[in-house]
């Protein structure tokens, strides 16, 4: 078992603490196949980074943001969302003002996802919309860290995607692999691998900290 302290957690939302990789899955297939481009191909990429970097990269030549908007609008109507599981148990056990969402979705996206899988809303959540840079660029994580008042380095990312482990460890932060969407060596430049959320355990300590137990 692994120890360790911080000040505030930091959760990606897909793959983390929703389950949405069959309504992902099933909205970019059919987007790719409407735009006559290899489905595996666009899904070999789709989870973990914003939806408009993924069309600028296999469809250059559309309208990003347009094609963005339009399909997450498909995806927040997508109702194939639960819950992962010890997602509820674990937020629940830590102190409101130290955890928050970073999600690679738009805001509407992520709130719609979390209404679905009936997971309490975060008082901080950055997404998509409030910021330029996406993961594996530190952006997000940094302006969650700012968000929640705490030393990046004292925040503990927990991520089911490479991307996202890039951007915790691109913003001085440590980070949680969980194997949700992607086998454990994929996830292999993460500090620690989970395979379930229950192997993490929290409390606070004497000092206002969060300690991390990591199974």
């Amino acid at each position: 078992m692994s120890k360790l302290r911080c000040a505030a957690i930091l959760f990606d939302l897909d793959g983390v603490l929703v389950d949405s990789t069959g309504s992902v899955d099933r909205q970019w297939s059919a987007w790719a196949r409407e735009q006559g481009i290899d489905e595996d191909s666009v899904i070999a990429i789709a989870h973990g980074v914003r939806s408009v970097e993924v069309i600028r990269a296999v469809a250059p030549h559309l309208d990003a943001q347009a094609e963005a908007r339009r399909l997450e609008n498909r995806e927040a109507s997508d109702r194939g969302i639960v819950v992962m599981p010890g997602a509820i148990d674990l937020i629940r056990s830590i102190p409101e003002n130290k955890w928050g969402v970073v999600t690679s979705g738009a805001r509407h996206l992520a709130s719609a996802r979390l209404k679905l899988a009936g997971v309490l809303f975060p008082k901080v959540m950055v997404t998509a919309d409030d910021v330029i840079n996406g993961k594996p660029h530190p952006e997000p994580y940094l302006k969650g860290a700012e968000l929640l008042g705490v030393n990046p380095a004292e925040c503990l990312v927990i991520e089911d995607a490479p991307a996202g482990i890039r951007a915790a460890h691109a913003g001085g932060m440590k980070a949680i692999g969980l194997t949700s969407t992607y086998p454990a060596d994929a996830l292999s430049e993460a500090d620690w691998v989970v395979q379930t959320l229950g192997q993490i355990r929290v409390s606070l300590d004497g000092a206002g900290k969060i300690a991390v137990n990591v199974a």
